[in-house]
């Protein structure tokens, strides 16, 4: 027999679970279908060898945004996050390394070493960016704007945003209106004329995208990323117990509020009648009715798959066909019998700069050349990496003296020409491994297991279509107004009390909890209507 709920909320991961923290606070009764036996979507830790977990996929906390970690009192719930000195080492392949610090003075004594010019204009760059980044963060919490017919409340948002922008000044209004539409790589350029520090600011506007560094839009993804983290080259946070631990304190909150959270509860259909979403059809035949269905999948997932197309008109059915959902990135899990001795780092402390991230993207022509490989359906031989060893600060997560290292690859395309995600899967392995032991020639003989995740894994296993970690393509044609398409960037869709609140939504920026929380006070609004 069918049960009747108030929202019933399609996916766990963390946009979901604070839709629904944020929905039961305004005191409805939501419900959350998760299809895998844990919660937490993108943001979870799984034991992927014995005695090793890892954050199987997101390996940086975000940052969440501060204002969703306070209201769901994360700390209190169970969150402890570790925030290491070092941000960024960029290792180079002549056995250099440019490390740079959370701390703009301190990093700027690094980069000093390297051009005292570049230093003076890292704070400049930092300063700037930080200014740019506060207004855009204002522009991140407001609900995109009707286009056609903009409420009193659209209009008051766009003036105060519009205010902002004029109290930067005449030399960052100028530089926030040029910046977004430009090459990153060019954005670094005007600033720094050291080739690693360049490179390694611009791979934060190209990391999980279908973008190189010269392609025209990457610096709108920094600026996009910045708003939460406005540090050049970005901070880093780790989780006690993982990126898990976030989703897990995110549940707990949301059950505090008066949520329902159900795990292994796969949807098979949403259902539709006369153009209003009724409820959902589990894998399992049960029916469960509701008065709102949210979905936290992508766009593409939900329109294309958990809905009968038929539902739709069929012009906003041709646009979600088109809506850029395609991914470029893979991870590499290894469990180590110990720590590998990185070349560049043995005269500065080897473990404790491998406590933030390690980048390998040296120069900008390496990271556009790796690029060029996805362009044309190949995975990068020589790809851009972002490492972290996770259990140097949680011991927890590997058994004593031994090490979990957490990889990020890109490029590797969705489809590959000429072949196929299973029969690559351990060339892909083979590559990352061999492109690292060049820095480090002592990892191959460390490495007890591998867990490879391919853009296919993405999509089966994790529910990402395309493998895409944003759930669509962050870029000017899919942002704010037209994310994921004009005319529906407001957390609504063409089928009445049917709504979205994932990462295909407005800001779409990855684990900061934003859509999430945008959405939950959109939909209160319309269900208290």
């Amino acid at each position: 027999m069918s049960e009747t709920r108030d929202v019933v909320i399609v996916g766990g991961g963390h946009n979901g679970l604070v839709t629904a923290f944020y929905l039961a606070k305004a005191g409805f009764k939501p419900l959350v279908l998760e299809r895998r036996a844990q919660v937490g979507g993108a943001a979870i830790t799984e034991e992927f060898y014995p005695g090793f977990r890892c954050s199987t996929l997101s390996h940086n906390a975000g940052p969440l945004r501060a204002d969703i970690a306070r209201d769901m009192q994360l700390e209190r719930n169970g969150l402890k996050l570790t925030r290491p000195d070092v941000s960024t080492v960029s290792l180079l392949p002549d056995g250099r390394s440019l490390v740079l610090y959370s701390d703009l003075k301190r990093a700027a004594q690094e980069i000093a070493q390297w051009s005292p010019k570049d230093a003076t204009a890292y704070g400049e760059f930092g300063a700037a960016l930080g200014k740019i980044c506060a207004v855009i963060g204002k522009a991140l919490v407001l609900t995109p704007p009707n286009i056609d017919s903009p409420s009193s409340g659209d209009l008051w948002g766009m003036l105060k945003t519009g205010r902002s922008i004029r109290n930067l000044g005449k030399k960052d209004m100028y530089r926030a209106l040029r910046w977004g539409p430009m090459a990153v790589a060019d954005l670094a350029a005007e600033f720094f004329d050291t080739e690693p520090l360049r490179a390694t600011i611009a791979a934060r506007g190209i990391f999980g995208t279908f973008l190189g560094p010269w392609s025209a839009g990457s610096a709108l993804v920094l600026l996009l990323r910045a708003a939460a983290d406005p540090t050049p080259a970005g901070s880093v946070q780790f989780p006690a117990g993982g990126a898990g631990a976030i989703t897990q304190a995110m549940a707990a909150a949301a059950t505090l509020a008066g949520a329902e959270i159900r795990t292994g509860a796969a949807i098979s259909e949403i259902r539709v009648k006369d153009g209003v979403a009724t409820g959902v059809v589990l894998d399992s035949g049960e029916e469960i009715s509701a008065k709102a269905v949210v979905s936290n999948a992508d766009p593409k997932r939900t329109f294309m798959q958990l809905v009968d197309p038929a539902h739709l008109p069929p012009d906003f059915v041709q646009k979600i066909k088109n809506y850029r959902s395609v991914g470029t990135v893979a991870k590499i899990n290894l469990a180590l019998s110990a720590l590998p001795e990185f070349t560049a780092l043995k005269t500065k402390g080897n473990g404790n700069l491998l406590q933030g991230r390690l980048q390998i993207s040296p120069e900008i022509d390496y990271l556009e050349r790796a690029f060029d490989e996805s362009k044309y359906g190949n995975f990068s031989r020589q790809p851009y990496l972002e490492i972290t060893f996770p259990s140097l600060s949680d011991p927890s997560l590997a058994p004593a003296g031994r090490h979990v290292m957490s990889i990020y690859m890109q490029y590797a395309p969705y489809k590959l020409k000429n072949s196929d995600w299973e029969s690559q899967r351990i060339a892909l392995g083979e590559a990352v491994v061999k492109t690292i032991a060049q820095y480090a020639p002592s990892l191959p003989q460390t490495i007890l297991s591998h867990q490879i995740i391919t853009p296919k894994d993405l999509e089966e296993t994790y529910g990402l279509t395309g493998g895409q970690i944003f759930h669509g393509e962050l870029a000017l044609d899919q942002f704010f107004t037209m994310r994921p398409l004009l005319d529906w960037a407001r957390y609504q869709t063409p089928i009445e009390r049917l709504y979205l609140c994932g990462s295909g939504t407005h800001p779409g920026t990855g684990l900061t909890g934003g859509s999430g929380a945008n959405a939950a006070r959109e939909i209160a609004k319309a269900l208290k209507k």
